[in-house]
């Protein structure tokens, strides 16, 4: 039996065309895995309008409060508050779904005027915690003693260890999985290797713990953000109502079958020796492995992004492929690298059946990568000028780094294998090493021949006592088992100086080392990315309000010609209107004759009515600051819509006309 040399990557075959064409198909793959992410991404949900809008006046107080997200979002009572000036609650408490991704919370009765804010917390379909707030003002806009908390939704010490359950559930996934189906699939004598079990026991065990921590965290994380809640048994009864919650206690009911899978895996399987027996229980552990790996899978798919947006019913099993195929390439690799360092031989044939496996995953991997890439990015200005793109971009960049480490490791790998006659790079290693070893060995006994050819001459013959040695071992169980240890620690050390006298293998050890580290790196970007919004939701979202901040941006031009009908009772006022959108705002008025000159006229007076609304006619009263000029400051403009604006202009002490124009403020 050959030992084989770790490697890194995709282990494959002999032949330098195949290496080279699965070497760029593994960077294509890379690239889609690190550009969805090893999980699902996550969107957010938007505020995208309300009622009454941000800084809006009203006459008189509403009675409710509604706001309209992007998609549907859950929202308990509570999840909305209306504070009034003072900083009381001014609304009834109970929020009510009004359809169309629209959600209202009625306002108690005989409110204050003055300015009232209403914030929000809610959690969007993804699972992820969305706040905010804003500001609108009954009669007049007035001072507020309301004070907002300055942490994020779903940040503080609650978000950091929710991340960090997170990340650890999708490393248990990958090891569980991926180490499960290398035994099972490609080295089935692996089952009784203590290092093999190890890594796919630590696998479930983070996985698990993971799961329940999330669980706990449930509440807090989309709450208040404060630890203590974790243990609030009544807010965790909320959290299992939630479609998150039923997916976690789904996700730990699975664990329990995968439970029951690694002890049968680790037991019956590995100590039965009748051929047919045994491979029946494969062909059975197979079927109930996959299932089960599937269903973890799938928690992740229908709780996340992939249930939200377009094409949600592609989307979910795109996912659980993507999540099987990462935990087939990368769990198996880590399971065979564990292998190759705490072992003292791997079989051939199991690196070549693991090249098949990942050759497979690498082609499921490009696949599904480049589909989800486009779902959660959409376009090249969303890839540059989102944070989520900005994020991918830097994951692109290690992706390249360590396919540059992956070439030095295939290179160390290429001279072991010159060195060997052209044999497979992952047997040329060891055989190396051995003949090394061997010269070495040879070099040091002539060299000890003739040192004791000559101590012979010198010395006295003695008999030797290895027999009566023996006997007494043989008669003493401890001293016998002093001996054993002492054999299997020489042997041992021999194997580790075997592994670790050729220069070749240090240098691609150090590579792999390299590796291993820059793929942590990776995967601490993807749990980042897990709570980031996705490029396309946020450019979605700076477009709709690009697009309602052009409709109310300004400010207001508007031309106004007038003829009191007196000989000189022509001209025109030019009215400005600043910022031009509902709130306060700021009015000019330009009173001009028809030479372009400035009109000195007695008197100009404004109005605005909102017909569709029955608001007004609101009259403002300019100040004159100059010749033709007037101003009027603190103009308030309740709500955006066609209004109707009415310009008096009196030219004499009889002479006065009031025109009226229509225009969109707001």
């Amino acid at each position: 039996m050959q030992t084989i040399a770790p490697r890194s990557g995709i282990v494959s075959g002999a032949g330098t065309a195949p290496r080279l064409w699965r070497l760029l198909l593994v960077l294509l793959a890379a690239t889609g895995v690190f550009l969805a992410g090893a999980a699902p991404a996550s969107a957010h949900a938007a505020l995208t309008s309300s009622d009454p809008k941000q800084g809006a006046v009203v006459d008189k107080a509403p009675e409710q409060v509604e706001l309209t997200f992007s998609e549907k979002v859950a929202m308990s009572d509570g999840s909305v508050r209306v504070l009034d000036p003072s900083g009381k609650r001014a609304d009834a408490g109970k929020t009510s779904d009004l359809g169309g991704n629209t959600y209202g919370v009625k306002l108690r009765p005989g409110l204050p005027d003055g300015t009232f804010t209403v914030a929000y917390q809610v959690v969007s379909a993804d699972s992820h915690p969305v706040a905010g707030a804003f500001t609108f003002s009954i009669g007049a806009p007035s001072d507020t003693k309301v004070t907002l908390p300055d942490q994020e939704a779903g940040g503080g010490l609650v978000g950091l260890l929710y991340d960090i359950a997170r990340y650890f559930s999708y490393a248990g996934f990958i090891l569980l999985v991926g180490g499960a189906a290398f035994v099972l699939g490609c080295w089935p004598r692996g089952a009784g290797v203590q290092p093999v079990q190890r890594i796919v026991t630590a696998g479930w065990v983070s996985l698990a713990a993971s799961t329940l921590l999330l669980l706990l965290l449930r509440a807090p994380y989309t709450g208040s953000g404060k630890l203590a809640d974790a243990f609030d048994m009544g807010k965790l009864g909320d959290v299992l109502n939630t479609k998150t919650g039923a997916a976690l206690v789904s996700r730990l009911l699975l664990l329990a079958a995968a439970a029951l899978f690694v002890a049968v895996l680790f037991g019956a399987y590995e100590k039965r020796e009748d051929p047919k027996e045994k491979k029946d229980l494969t062909f059975g552990l197979a079927i109930g492995g996959t299932v089960v790996a599937i269903g973890i899978a799938a928690t992740w798919a229908m709780a996340e992004h992939a249930s939200t947006g377009i094409q949600a019913g592609i989307a979910m099993p795109v996912d659980v492929l993507h999540l099987l195929a990462v935990a087939a390439w990368l769990g198996g690799l880590a399971t065979l690298l564990v292998a190759l360092f705490r072992t003292s031989a791997v079989d051939a044939s199991a690196v070549r059946r693991f090249s098949t496996v990942a050759f497979t995953s690498v082609v499921v991997l490009a696949a599904t990568g480049t589909y989800q890439s486009w779902r959660q990015v959409g376009s090249w200005s969303a890839l540059t000028g989102t944070s989520y793109g900005q994020l991918l971009l830097v994951k692109i960049g290690l992706v390249v780094v360590l396919v540059g480490v992956a070439s030095v490791s295939r290179r160390w790998t290429g001279r072991i294998a010159a060195e060997a006659g052209g044999m497979a790079p992952e047997s040329a290693a060891a055989v190396v090493v051995e003949q090394r070893a061997k010269q070495s060995s040879k070099q040091s006994v002539k060299q000890s021949s003739k040192q004791s050819a000559k101590a012979i001459q010198k010395e006295p013959v003695t008999v030797p006592a290895s027999s009566g040695s023996s006997a007494d071992a043989a008669d003493d169980p401890k001293r016998s088992a002093q001996l054993a240890r002492q054999r299997a620690a020489m042997d041992s050390a021999r194997e580790k100086r075997v592994r670790d006298a050729d220069p070749h293998r240090s240098g691609l050890r150090r590579s792999v080392l390299t590796e291993t580290g820059i793929a942590v790196v990776l995967l601490a970007v993807t749990t980042i990315l897990t709570t980031t919004e996705p490029g396309r939701t946020e450019e979605e979202a700076a477009n709709a309000t690009s697009a309602a901040a052009a409709q109310r941006s300004g400010p207001l031009k508007l031309k106004v010609p007038f003829d009191t009908g007196s000989a000189d009772g022509k001209g025109t006022v030019q009215l400005d209107l600043d910022p031009g959108r509902s709130g306060s705002n700021t009015l000019h008025l330009y009173a001009k004759r028809p030479n372009g000159s400035a009109f000195d006229v007695p008197e100009v007076k404004v109005s605005f009515t909102l017909e569709s609304k029955d608001v007004g006619p609101l009259p403002v009263a300019p100040d004159r600051i100059a010749t033709g000029h007037w101003t009027a400051t603190g103009v308030q403009i309740p709500m955006a819509g066609k209004w109707k604006i009415a310009v008096t202009v009196r030219t004499s002490d009889i002479d006065q006309v009031t025109v009226k124009k229509n225009a969109q403020i707001g």
